[in-house]
């Protein structure tokens, strides 16, 4: 009998495809609600809010879904540990970067609009998040890749770095969706097509964040 149970397991297999697929659409609306919605975005422009536009693009494509993908790559990636450990720190590490430069946009942008800096539990969350994620990603570097800690150490170690892997990327998807609903009360959206696009990718984003994680738990069918 457990045998025959144990057929109907659920591999992570077909979870981590369904996790692929919702990065894609994810990017997707996100491009159209900044490109067809809000003028697109750039580093210099008269139009201060294309300079805005680069902290949401960057924050969301390249910080939650680049960190997501991070977490999964242990099971999206049919290759030996070394590998896998290296692809998890090299996707961590453009999320880090991408988290940075959004994060100097919306600075940059306060700054010449004259808007204060610091003052919702969006930033509140964001800033905390960006600043753990950079620290989780240094130990991370030195204890488990170079020079690397002694093996008892990482051991030890292991668990630790996991438990506050997810809780900094569950730290990532609540400022996103901060993030957004702040957006959509500020620019009083209501009901629009806009409203639809930012809406949409909150749920899908909302919906990565469990997809990673029951690709995490589940376990995977060679």
């Amino acid at each position: 009998m457990a045998k025959g149970g144990a057929s109907y397991r659920i591999s992570s297999t077909p979870v981590t495809v369904f996790t692929h697929l919702l990065v894609i659409s994810i990017a997707t609306l996100v491009l159209v609600w900044l490109i067809h919605f809000r003028e697109g975005f750039a580093f210099k422009s008269h139009i201060k809010a294309k300079i805005f536009n680069l902290h949401p693009l960057l924050m969301t494509l390249g910080f939650v879904l680049f960190s997501g993908e991070a977490i999964i790559v242990y099971k999206a990636i049919p290759a030996n540990r070394k590998t896998q450990k290296l692809i998890h720190l090299i996707l961590h590490f453009i999320a880090l970067a991408a988290g940075i430069v959004g994060v100097y946009a919306v600075f940059k942008f306060h700054h010449e609009r004259h808007i204060p800096h610091m003052y919702t539990l969006h930033s509140w969350i964001g800033l905390s998040t960006i600043c753990l994620f950079g620290l989780q990603w240094l130990l991370g570097f030195f204890s488990f890749w170079y020079p690397r800690a002694e093996s008892a150490t990482r051991a030890k170690m292991a668990p630790w770095h996991a438990f506050f892997g997810v809780v900094i990327f569950f730290m990532t998807i609540v400022t996103v969706e901060t993030g957004l609903t702040q957006k959509f009360l500020f620019q009083g959206l209501y009901r629009s097509q806009e409203a639809l696009i930012v809406n949409f990718t909150g749920l899908l984003i909302l919906l990565f964040a469990i997809s990673v994680g029951l690709s995490v738990i589940l376990p995977r069918r060679n």
